[in-house]
């Protein structure tokens, strides 16, 4: 097992800069000669826009020690689901269900992100890297995603109550009389297979000795609330957040007047960030004077991010907030 591999998710709201901030990191931990991936479970894809390489929903090596990948969820769903999923669409068929298509039926909201989490799990116990960086969907999404294995084992419980030798007595009774089919052994294997995977998973990513999560802000009004009620839901679920990366701010030396009242707004901002989420680090990556696309300028922002330091330690390891049940 990757006892020594470091995952590292980054989030935030849509639009704050969590692709380049997760691209630049992975660019910065592969120039130390650390085996890096990084990855993207978002499905609007810009990882590849950031890096200015087209990728594939497999990983390809980009430059020494860094792979890139863009997780093709369809291609997921076939290989880990299928057997369930066929077996859904003629349950459902048997029920005559109308106005659905059967496909929607038998892929849960979520479910094409949770195949995305599930390669990584994968990754992992093959040791397959040093770190693993993940630009994950916006904030909202990322939160249901991880709350998603409690969520999906809770629904399975309820369409698969019967354990694999019940079913092996019912099937000749149940089939003719309720008109359904009953799943077959290798349905209730694959059914097997994704509740372990789950429980490993949640094991996998609250386990603050390998992943952590980076919540990317900007100094804005709007960006800090979210993030706020963000870290509060990743504190109940009992995630290592181990630093705010606050993307986009306006540097000292610019002396334009026209950023004067930016920079007094962004100060404030900034001010509030430091009070929301101390005493976690904070590290800044600046607003550039030009897109941030390509090698070339990502390897700019993770050394204006993280200076000297290593971009893949674990900068906090404790709990910022407890949930006390009266």
């Amino acid at each position: 097992m990757g006892r020594d591999m470091r995952i590292i998710l980054y989030t935030g709201k849509g639009g704050v800069g969590k692709t380049s901030i997760a691209a630049a990191s992975a660019v910065q931990s592969a120039a130390s000669g650390k085996k890096t991936l990084v990855v993207s479970t978002d499905r609007a894809h810009s990882l590849g826009d950031s890096l200015d390489i087209k990728l594939a929903p497999e990983p390809q090596l980009i430059r020494p020690n860094l792979w890139a990948q863009e997780i093709d969820s369809t291609h997921e769903v076939e290989k880990s689901w299928g057997q369930v999923q066929k077996y859904m669409t003629t349950l459902f068929t048997a029920k005559t269900v109308k106005d659905i298509t059967t496909e929607e039926l038998t892929v849960f909201p979520g479910m094409e992100d949770l195949l995305s989490l599930l390669r990584i799990l994968r990754y992992y116990k093959e040791n397959a890297y040093d770190v693993i960086v993940i630009d994950c969907a916006p904030t909202g999404e990322t939160l249901a995603l991880l709350s998603f294995p409690d969520m999906l084992r809770w629904w399975m419980d309820k369409l698969f109550p019967i354990k694999r030798k019940a079913i092996k007595l019912l099937k000749p009774v149940a089939e003719p009389l309720l008109g359904i089919p009953m799943p077959s052994d290798s349905v209730m294997g694959e059914i097997e297979k994704i509740y372990s995977q789950l429980d490993e998973m949640r094991q996998l990513f609250t386990n603050k000795e390998v992943t952590s999560i980076r919540i990317v802000v900007n100094p804005e009004k709007m960006v800090v609330k979210e993030a706020q009620r963000s870290f509060t839901y990743l504190n109940i679920y009992d995630f290592n957040v181990d630093a705010i990366i606050v993307n986009k701010v306006i540097p000292d030396n610019v002396s334009d007047q026209y950023f004067t009242v930016w920079k007094e707004i962004q100060k404030k901002y900034k001010d509030m960030i430091k009070e929301s989420f101390a005493p976690l680090p904070m590290y800044y990556a600046p607003l550039f004077e030009k897109e941030v696309v390509g090698l070339e300028i990502l390897e700019r922002m993770g050394k204006e991010i993280f200076k000297d330091e290593d971009p893949v330690e674990i900068k906090y390891n404790a709990r910022t907030q407890r949930v006390i049940k009266e």
